[in-house]
């Protein structure tokens, strides 16, 4: 039997599940409300309205979490997955801006930890797809903020599409700050064709790119390969890191391991 988790508010209870489907691949009802300590009817809940989100996938009796599939891309999931690695990474990527720079910053939420950060380095210019990230810096009196328009996707909460594609490529910015959803020693990847050539476009649209990626997302792989580890002038990563793996990466460009306080 799962041990009982202190009761917990429903953001936490569904964080809680969540995680143990991302674990174990799937789960039933049973052993989630085992393990949330809540009523049977509230882990319905809970599985319908994570479902709805596209977060998880709902099947009679449990929820199941397929590696790179379209949950991985939802703007709710990636906003409470590895917050503190993305806040270290964040902290470290804002190394590389300096004043009077511009700056792409994609879609991702490592970028919207990143982009809170803009406003102690300004004057800056941001150009971003991100509604998150517009909201951040809406109000911030030294951000020049430039929004990326096309087809609105309701799973990302970004701008995407071949009119967002045309409008990044009429850009050249100073630095592109990127993360995408897996990495192996060489080659990045993303499992949807139409995130692929956004951010492709952004890092070609920049002087200087950096990739970050937190420890999770090293290793792996998936549907759509984006560019290889060597197309980006600096790739961060967070604890820990394979031997190995590491210092093929660095054999190609440069690759520098942040410490995440967490771990």
């Amino acid at each position: 039997m799962t041990p009982q988790a202190p009761r917990a508010t429903r953001q936490q209870r569904q964080q809680l599940i969540i995680d143990y489907v991302l674990e174990h691949g799937d789960a039933s009802v049973a052993t989630l409300t085992d393990m949330t300590g809540v009523s049977l009817m509230t882990v319905h809940r809970d599985i319908a309205e994570l479902a709805d989100h596209g977060i998880l996938r709902k099947y009679h009796g449990g929820v199941s979490a397929q590696p790179s599939t379209v949950f991985e891309s939802s703007s709710d999931f990636r906003l409470h997955a590895h917050t503190a690695e993305k806040e270290t990474l964040a902290e470290a990527a804002l190394g590389f801006v300096s004043p009077g720079m511009s700056v792409m910053l994609d879609d991702s939420t490592t970028a919207l930890a990143l982009a809170r950060r803009l406003p102690q380095v300004g004057p800056l210019t941001v150009v971003t797809n991100y509604r998150l990230i517009i909201e951040e810096l809406r109000n911030a009196e030294d951000v020049r903020l430039i929004c990326i328009g096309g087809e609105y996707s309701r799973t990302h909460d970004s701008w995407i599409g071949l009119p967002a594609q045309e409008m990044i490529g009429d850009f050249s910015v100073d630095l592109a700050m990127l993360s995408t959803s897996a990495m192996n020693a060489t080659m990045t990847f993303h499992q949807e064709q139409e995130i692929v050539m956004v951010k492709r476009a952004m890092r070609r649209a920049a002087g200087k790119s950096v990739l970050m990626m937190d420890y999770s997302k090293v290793g792996r792989s998936a549907l759509h390969r984006l560019d290889k580890v060597d197309d980006f002038d600096h790739v961060l990563l967070t604890e820990p890191v394979e031997d190995q793996l590491l210092a093929t990466m660095q054999e190609l460009t440069d690759v520098r391991v942040v410490h995440s306080e967490r771990r």
